[in-house]
């Protein structure tokens, strides 16, 4: 059988979703009792509301296929949903309901016959699902300098290099991993250019619940309804990845439905539809109930003290890092030490990731994973799974802030062990780059 045997070449060079690879090594790490500080892998921990588990459980007896495009009475609820959070219009006509924002992407990659444009950095998945289906895609320069900020000058030569008449831009803010928020001024004018250059945008907005900065989330779709696909779910806010539910809204246009009966074939042939307990028990989850509501503001409120405080303390180590202004995600760089890197056999990010791992018991991912050059040492961390580890941690956190117990005290070493240890073995990596020289 074996010289019968013949892979797709699509698949070739492609390696697991590095953010599953690096939670599934730190689990076994742990599993052989081992210590590793889990910064590398976006979950957020929080418990499910009670009012969705009781839903859930309430509906766990709806044990019949649902429509390829999606529960009825759910897409009624995402439309009311988003139409007042993004101040944007929808009609159920326009939704789909699909198994997680990421098989969403990847449909959307597969109906539209189109070259795909990726900010640099972008999430992992992206580029390989483009990959797998033979499709086109280029990395837009960006310079850390301005925190890797989408340059619509570096896509236009992009763009006007292009020979496909189909073009495709996927923004993601809050980013990951970079964990910065496009401004609605910025957002204004991409919208104009998009429109000008007929280029379709596919705007992933599942951090958008999970904006804890001074930059307020605003959606592409405001200014460009008629081009833009938003993508969404309830994995980050609700912290609820593992239910694999995901959201798409199209242009209230020809075109925007005759895309919606190209993903509902893709549907059927694919996931046939998403499981019909999840999507009964979703409808409460988009329903805006005020102690619902409240619980993602709180949520939302300790993604932003724990991500700031880490921020801050890597900056005060020296280390550039980026705002982090959404997510719970920061991106330091370390090429002020690169000299010191290279001495230890470090030249790239795959390989500074793996150095502290290795020797710092620190897991990160390397900026390389998310379209950044390799030379640039850069590494995304997550700020969402320490001192979360164990499913009883992050009930007594949200406790603690619901206390009113202050942020600085809530960040102290006795209620965040984990988080203070993690940063004193980066500063231990730090000081051994310096020479043991405070900065």
């Amino acid at each position: 059988m074996n010289n019968t045997l013949r892979f797709n070449p699509s698949f070739d060079g492609l390696a697991p979703s590095s953010t599953l690879y690096i939670n599934e090594t730190v689990n076994r790490l742990w599993r052989n009792g081992e210590q590793a500080f889990h910064m590398g892998f976006g979950e957020s921990r929080f418990d499910v509301h009670p009012r969705l588990q009781t839903a859930l459980a309430e509906h766990a007896n709806k044990k019949s296929y649902l429509p390829a495009r999606g529960l009825p009475e759910l897409m009624g609820s995402v439309a009311s949903y988003y139409s007042k959070k993004l101040n944007v219009p929808f009609e159920p006509s326009q939704v789909m309901i699909g198994p997680g924002s990421k098989s969403l992407i990847y449909g959307l990659q597969m109906v539209l016959n189109a070259d795909l444009f990726l900010p640099t950095p972008s999430w992992v998945s992206y580029a390989p699902q483009a990959t797998l289906l033979g499709k086109t895609y280029k990395y837009i320069p960006s310079k850390i300098e301005s925190n890797y900020q989408l340059d619509i000058s570096e896509l236009d030569k992009l763009v006007k290099a292009s020979e496909n008449p189909c073009k495709v831009l996927l923004i993601n803010s809050p980013n990951n991993p970079t964990g910065e928020v496009l401004t609605a001024d910025f957002l204004k004018q991409l919208a104009d250019y998009c429109r000008e250059n007929d280029i379709w945008v596919l705007s992933d907005e599942i951090y958008f619940e999970v904006c804890h900065g001074e930059v307020p989330h605003t959606s592409i779709s405001t200014f460009y309804p008629e081009g833009t696909i938003v993508l969404g779910g309830l994995s980050k806010h609700f912290s609820i990845g593992g239910w694999r539910i995901g959201v798409a809204l199209m242009p209230n246009t020809a075109d925007g439905m005759a895309i919606l009966k190209k993903m509902v074939v893709f549907a059927s042939e694919t996931w046939s539809g998403v499981s019909a307990p999840i999507q009964y028990a979703a409808i409460d989850a988009y329903q805006q109930h005020e102690d619902v509501e409240r619980y993602v503001a709180d949520c939302r409120a300790i993604h932003g003290i724990r991500t700031r405080f880490i921020r801050d303390s890597l900056r005060a180590m020296g280390v550039t890092c980026t705002s982090g202004q959404g997510a719970f995600y920061v991106m330091p760089n370390f090429n002020r030490w690169e000299v010191e890197l290279r001495e230890r056999g470090v030249s790239t990010s795959a390989e500074l990731a793996r150095y502290l791992l290795d020797n710092y018991r620190i897991a990160t991912l390397p900026g390389s994973d998310f379209g950044i050059p390799e030379a640039m040492l850069s590494l995304r961390l997550s700020t969402s799974y320490l001192d979360m580890e164990t499913d009883n941690a992050p009930s007594e956190i949200f406790r603690l802030y619901r206390d009113g117990i202050g942020d600085k005290s809530l960040m102290s070493e006795k209620y965040h062990p984990n988080t203070h240890a993690a940063l004193a073995a980066y500063r231990a990596f730090v000081d051994d780059l310096s020479g043991s020289t405070k900065i």
